[in-house]
Parts: C-alpha cells; structure tokens; sequence
C-alpha cells in the first residue's frame, strides 16, 4: 500500500506562539503513524514562492494522513498554526 504524506510550506510570523504548535501537533500527528521525514532545515526556492519552512510527515497510507489531518484535536492545534503563520499544507499519496 502506498504510504501517505503532509506537506506544509510554512513562514512563521510569531516564532514564539508557534512553539506552541510545534509542541502540540507532534503527539497527535504520530498518534497516527506520522514519521517526521523533513521538519524545517536548510532550504532554497530555485523556482515558485518562497517559505521559509519545510515539513514532509510520513504516514502508513493516504488514509492515514487524511485522518490525522482532518482529526477533530489536530484541527484545534492547527489554529495555532494559521494564527502564527503563512502556511500551503498538501495531502498527498506515495509511491
């Protein structure tokens, strides 16, 4: 079965607030199999809009990556994020 991913393209406006994020959505996220395969880092935008954060979680399915997504206590947290940031967040299947 295909494995499962979140994207998110983020640029934090409140560093201090979205700690907040950071901490809460981690528990919650791999509650569902989610595995942390990028989580901001170095980067460059050779092409396209720029963002100053990466992340790339890793889940066992689609499925699995939609659940964890649309889960009533992620979207909670999620408000942290969309108050404290910029973000393009993608759910997408594998290979």
């Amino acid at each position: 079965m295909p494995k499962g991913y979140i994207i998110g393209h983020i640029s934090v406006s409140d560093p201090e607030a979205y700690k907040e994020y950071v901490a809460r959505d981690t528990p919650i996220l791999e509650s569902f199999g989610a595995k942390f395969v990028v989580r901001g880092g170095q980067s460059e935008e050779p092409e396209g809009p720029a963002y100053q954060r990466h992340v790339v979680i890793e889940f066992p399915s689609f499925e699995d990556a939609k659940k964890a997504y649309y889960d009533e206590a992620y979207q909670e947290v999620a408000e942290i994020r969309r108050r404290t940031a910029d973000s393009m967040i993608i759910l997408v299947e594998g290979t």
